[in-house]
């Protein structure tokens, strides 16, 4: 069904009310420059004339309306059941106006008959508000119903959830912005839960859920490869990784820009649609769309694969599967590794291993299945883009196109190899199911083997120790962890495997206090998961003598350095080398980063010391975050040794007796009262919002910007109280940086509450702004009563100047 493309008819379009995206709404007079008709909502027959896959496969129908509506997230469980989280309040219209509504269900779907084809449907939780995640486990299933992440059980076995527990109430807010929160809980080989956009680990143990560090990455999807490694993306980044241990670089929040996570893997992420695709968001941008009206870059990228399966010939394991629902189409990368560096190549270059003419075919989310084939969530509908960020354009070309509806449409489909019959397995907690050749199976042996906490499993996985299959070794590594029965003799003979991924393993999996004799290890993986391991900056110090300068280590290495970082670079300055000489300037630049003056001193005692590290030291002390626009100053006590420092450096640098030096701050003591108050919101924070802004302040990447030397935090009250009680709608630019986030009210907190919360992160952190006084603070809820809706940014900077 190829639709004719009418160039250069151009129609004007008056400005739309419903262009509600505050900051980025476009221009207001729009020119649609390709005119074509309304696409018709086509049957799933219908539906399977307008795909082209490559060469060699097939697609099937699994599942569609109305047996399910709006699907955004799928996941088997152990028995071949397919539970299918249904959004079914999400855009009905221009304004979102449905999105209260308790209408999400999460539906639980059956092949009764063996065809292949989903035959019965059971609302397994219904009546919910957005439910946005879904994942089978422990006989019943994670579901994310924001705030709340829910464990729901059917125990009487009518295929409806009778048990509900929570699991978590951080898991994205009320209301929130639906592009921007929790989402995808995968259980990987860590026998860990790991979410997108959220910062926190889950593990299931003896029943009990438990939570802890992580790291928040991704904005929708999250999978992961044979070896445990998370994938993810960005609606215009195709493809990222974390290639060393995600939880590792919660430990220093300054590593920001480390290569070795939210690695960038794809540089060419070109694309090519089977027809013009006019209704995307920044359609008016020249850059956006082609001459013929085709998008060219992704803009809205999500629920990435990386294919496990055995359905598909053996060159297509181990590719990404990426969906990218604006252009109508599943792209395909091949993936290559080396030294622990992996990267996604574009390689079929001007065509897409599956793309549809159908503008309504949205797939959101590509998952592997238990019979070795490719499944994918396909939304259905025409509007995939919040209201929240909504342009001028793209609302014209919704409503000229007639896009709002259907929206009670839904498809789950299934891509095989031509002539395959590939059934499902179901899986039991057999350890020989490790070695099976879908990696699905795999995970869900290895899950249902944890869960259990069944010992009488260990003496089958030492065994597979010796399997000639080196991810069946793997698996049974770190299904021997989630058992707890690591012993000291199984991580001794796991390092000495021929993988480098087994012996990475054995590196994580061993006890806090093993000695590792690892001399003639080379592999720069091995030696990185040594380097987070390893606590004793003794034993750490040669290795970074020697491996210093591969970047996949020293990142490693720095993980657990936060706070150490002068002290242990005076003693790799003891062994000079290029390895060492690259890992002190690392080190220089993260305490330039903390911008605190002690580190700085020691650093600069330290380059005066050692001149074949000094040009190394001052570089890295000059170092900035270059998406700041601010300086700040950084008070010594005393005047650094003579040295020529970088213009940058000694601009930021303040001693007494500077010449032209400022005048230093006065810092005002607090009172007994406000010291009261400080105690009271160091409390506060630590319980209700270290979880996101992290007990650092630094925040986490992709979930909350820092609060340390943040020109919010330090500037008006009044603008921070408010934000407070009612929240902040993203996006919000912090210390240089966009964060397209939202953070949610606090209803809950007294005046006195927030005061207390407002006056400890204004002096903690060596923060000298002034206390808030708790009348203040009421004086501002009295202006703001009856307010209902989150402030943003424009609003805030907007207060001074009401007249």
């Amino acid at each position: 069904m190829t639709r004719p493309l009418i160039a250069l008819l151009c129609l004007s379009l008056a400005p739309q009310a419903l262009a509600v995206h505050s900051k980025n709404a476009g221009p207001e007079k729009v020119e649609l420059k390709f005119k074509l008709p309304p696409p018709a909502p086509l049957s799933p027959e219908e539906a399977m004339k307008s795909f082209a896959v490559e060469k060699g496969f097939r697609i099937e129908l699994v599942a569609s309306e109305p047996m399910i509506e709006s699907p955004v997230a799928m996941s088997f469980d152990d028995q071949g059941r397919l539970y299918v989280c249904e959004m079914r309040g999400y855009m009905h219209d221009l304004a979102g106006s449905t999105e209260k509504e308790p209408t999400g269900r999460v539906s639980l779907l059956e092949d009764t008959d063996g065809d292949g084809r989903m035959d019965k449907a059971t609302a397994f939780l219904d009546q919910v508000v957005m439910p946005r995640a879904v994942m089978a486990v422990n006989g019943g299933a994670l579901i994310a119903v924001p705030p709340q992440l829910l464990f729901c059980k059917d125990t009487n076995g009518d295929g409806i959830a009778d048990v509900k527990e929570v699991v978590a109430t951080d898991f994205g807010t009320l209301g929130g912005q639906p592009e921007h929160m929790a989402n995808s809980p995968v259980w990987a080989m860590d026998n860990s839960i790991w979410c997108a956009g959220y910062s926190s680990r889950l593990k299931l143990r003896g029943g009990t859920w438990m939570k802890d560090v992580g790291l928040g990455r991704g904005q929708w999807g999250l999978c992961q490869d044979d070896h445990g490694r998370l994938y993810f993306n960005y609606n215009s980044d195709m493809l990222r990784a974390d290639l060393l241990p995600t939880e590792a670089f919660a430990r220093n929040p300054l590593l920001r820009n480390a290569t070795s996570i939210n690695a960038k893997l794809a540089a060419d992420q070109s694309l090519y649609p089977a027809h013009p695709t006019p209704g995307v968001n920044r359609g008016y941008d020249a850059k956006t769309l082609s001459a013929d009206g085709k998008l060219q870059r992704p803009t809205a990228t999500c629920g990435a694969l990386i294919y496990r399966g055995d359905a598909f010939p053996s060159a297509y394991r181990g590719n990404a599967f990426v969906p990218e629902p604006s252009a109508n189409l599943v792209k395909r990368f091949t993936m290559s590794e080396a030294d622990g560096l992996v990267k996604a190549s574009n390689t079929a270059k001007g065509s897409e291993f599956l793309t549809s003419t159908d503008e309504r075919f949205r797939p959101v989310n590509a998952c592997n299945g238990p019979d070795g084939a490719l499944y994918l969530v396909d939304m259905y509908r025409g509007i995939i883009q919040h209201q929240s960020f909504l342009t001028h354009y793209l609302i014209a070309n919704i409503q000229a196109r007639k896009l709002e509806q259907p929206f009670n449409m839904g498809r789950i489909w299934r891509i095989v190899p031509e002539g395959s019959n590939a059934k499902p397995v179901k899986v039991t907690k057999d350890a020989k199911l490790l070695t099976h050749a879908n990696g699905w199976v795999r995970d869900t042996a290895q899950r249902l083997i944890v869960e259990s906490a069944d010992a009488s499993a260990v003496p089958a996985l030492k065994e597979l120790l010796q399997n000639e299959s080196p991810i069946a070794r793997e698996h049974a590594l770190w299904t021997l962890d989630g058992l707890a029965a690591i012993t000291p003799d199984i991580v001794k003979t796991a390092l000495t495997d021929p993988s480098e991924h087994v012996r990475a393993a054995a590196v994580r999996v061993a006890p806090r206090d093993y000695v590792f004799e690892l001399a003639a290890e080379k592999h720069p993986l091995v030696l990185a998961n040594l380097a987070i391991k390893t606590i004793n900056e003794a034993a750490l110090a040669p290795l970074l003598a020697t491996h210093g300068k591969n970047a996949l280590i020293r990142e490693a290495a720095l993980t657990g350095l936060r706070g150490k970082e002068a002290a242990f670079a005076k003693t790799l300055a003891q062994t000079p080398s290029d390895g060492s000489k690259a890992v002190i300037g690392a080190l220089a630049e993260l305490i330039a980063l903390a911008g605190k003056a002690g580190p700085i001193a020691e650093m600069l005692d330290l380059a005066a010391n050692s001149p074949e590290n000094r040009d190394t030291i001052l570089k890295g002390l000059a170092k900035t975050d270059s998406k700041s626009k601010t300086v700040k100053l950084v008070w010594l006590e005393k005047s650094p040794p003579k040295l020529k420092l970088p213009a940058d450096l000694e601009k930021r640098l303040v001693w007494p007796g500077k010449p032209g030096a400022p005048t230093p701050p006065v810092i005002k003591p607090l009172t007994a009262e406000q010291t009261a108050l400080f105690e009271k919101g160091k409390t506060i924070y630590a319980t209700l919002c270290a979880a996101c802004h992290q007990p650092h302040g630094f925040g986490l990447d992709g979930l909350a910007p820092p609060l340390v030397d943040s020109e919010w935090v330090l500037g008006k009250t009044d603008v921070l109280a408010r934000i407070v009680m009612h929240g902040l709608a993203g996006p919000v630019k912090v210390s240089g940086r966009t964060y397209n986030l939202a953070m949610p009210p606090l209803p809950q907190l007294t005046d006195e509450d927030i005061a207390g919360v407002l006056t400890y992160i204004r002096r903690e952190w060596e923060h000298t702004a002034s206390a808030v006084e708790t009348k203040t603070v009421t004086s501002i809820r009295e202006q703001e009563k009856g307010r209902m809706m989150m402030w943003t940014e424009t609003e805030l900077k907007n207060l001074g100047k009401k007249k």
